[in-house]
């Protein structure tokens, strides 16, 4: 009887597995008939294991735990960059790849074993209710937050705009909790967290990923520091992990023109084969360029960098780049959930391939780990300080200079030098000719 009963549970679930590959996508059960009956007993085993979990294991288990452990085992076998996301995972992926989400304004960090904010961020409602820097969050909604890890803390934290989180904050000083009720809100996550002139004639902008607005805040920060007088430009993608191909194409386009190839991608099929193109003129074709990368910049960062260097348009500066040359599209399942699924890599106009080899710099600038982490620290900013704690943070902070920058901004004048020279030659040399013109006139 048991027997009986846990074949037709099999044959039961390997139907509704089959049915629901023709409810999803009916390209799928195309697949499955074309490959014949061989991919039939693999779902049967599929189905089999389910069953006998269901039936035998020691204690009771939840069907929907189980098949999606199997999804993301599955997924698991592809490539680190694939994914299975249950719903509440694939709507925090599709927040963050828009550039905004529900949440409160805080940056957070494990310090100490204690989940700790690093700083609330100006305009939103931790800044607003006086979340300070260094507050540790000992609760969530009345949960006791000790080893928690960061991406579960977010998934706490975050939420629908208009929705309310409590959270339990110990504060330097204070003997008891302090407890805040939140209200969530729209947090827009900044694409171009600094930009500056590093001199009088060199500016200097950070890109931290590619987002849907990033072109849009690059704009401003250009025009911002253009009216300052910018002539050549630092453009930083050092840890930038990257985020949307199209939003890398168009950064691209500031400084490719004449129609010419910025990145194809290719996959399995001729639909996939997606050549990107710059526009007639480039925003800014001529003014002098150096990008700086290292071993954090990936995918969209590695785009900009390869193309900006098969054109010969800038100088890539810094250390070999991560090597994520793949694209993954965000597919939508039935039940909310999400998968992430590789389906093309790209190449850059020259036809490289950088997938697990990253672009070598044209000049290698290396930094030591122990540099880099107090650079980032040095550079970090924090926001809602008492006046006298921002005076204290300034003097401690340890004031060394970025190696990395300080070659750029070398290049950078060397290169106004010589174009400075080469004009006064060019001056001189029409001086020259316009005397010998007149010489012959008298």
């Amino acid at each position: 009887m048991f027997k009986k009963r846990q074949i037709l549970w099999s044959v039961g679930l390997g139907l509704f597995l089959l049915f629901s590959l023709v409810i999803i996508n009916n390209e799928a059960i195309q697949g499955v008939v074309h490959q014949g009956p061989e991919i039939y007993e693999q779902i049967k085993l599929l189905s089999e294991v389910f069953t006998m979990i269901r039936d035998n294991y020691v204690e009771p288990v939840d069907a929907k735990k189980l098949i999606y452990g199997a999804c993301e085992g599955m997924v698991s076998k592809l490539d680190p960059f694939s994914q299975f996301m249950d719903p509440a995972a694939h709507e925090m992926m599709k927040s963050e790849t828009e550039g905004e989400f529900g949440g409160l304004g805080i940056r957070i960090a494990i310090r100490e074993g204690i989940l700790t904010v690093v700083t609330p961020l100006p305009r939103t409602p931790a800044y607003e209710l006086g979340i300070l820097p260094g507050d540790k969050i000992m609760k969530i909604e009345g949960k006791d937050t000790k080893d928690i890890t960061i991406s579960d803390a977010v998934k706490l934290l975050r939420g629908k705009p208009g929705t309310k989180v409590v959270i339990s904050i110990l504060r330097e000083g204070a003997r008891d909790l302090l407890d805040f009720t939140m209200t969530r809100a729209v947090i827009k996550i900044e694409s171009v967290p600094n930009s500056e002139m590093l001199t009088d004639k060199i500016g200097y902008i950070e890109l931290s990923e590619f987002s849907k607005d990033t072109s849009q805040e690059l704009d401003k920060a250009w025009k911002k520091l253009e009216k300052q007088g910018m002539e050549s430009l630092i453009l930083d993608l050092r840890y930038n992990p990257g985020g949307l191909l199209t939003t890398a194409v168009e950064i691209c386009k500031n400084f490719i023109g004449d129609r010419k190839l910025i990145v194809y991608t290719r996959g399995r099929t001729e639909e996939q084969v997606i050549k990107f193109f710059a526009e007639n003129r480039a925003k800014h074709e001529k003014i002098p360029l150096v990008i700086l990368v290292n071993k954090g910049s990936a995918s969209g960062s590695e785009i900009v960098a390869g193309c900006i260097q098969d054109w010969k348009r800038g100088i890539i500066l810094g250390e070999k780049t991560f090597g994520k040359a793949s694209v993954q599209s965000l597919m939508p399942l039935s039940d909310g959930s999400g998968l992430r699924l590789t389906t093309a890599k790209y190449y850059t106009p020259s036809g490289r391939s950088i997938h697990d080899v990253g672009i070598t710099p044209d000049i290698v600038v290396e930094v030591a780990a122990e540099t880099m982490a107090k650079l980032m620290k040095q550079r970090e900013k924090i926001y809602g300080l008492p006046e006298e704690a921002e005076k204290e943070r300034e003097k401690e902070k340890e004031k060394i200079k970025d190696p990395q920058i300080e070659r750029a901004k070398e290049i950078l004048v060397a290169q106004q030098r010589f174009s400075d020279t080469e004009k006064g030659v060019e001056e001189i040399l029409e001086g020259a000719e316009e005397g010998a013109e007149e010489e012959k006139e008298k």
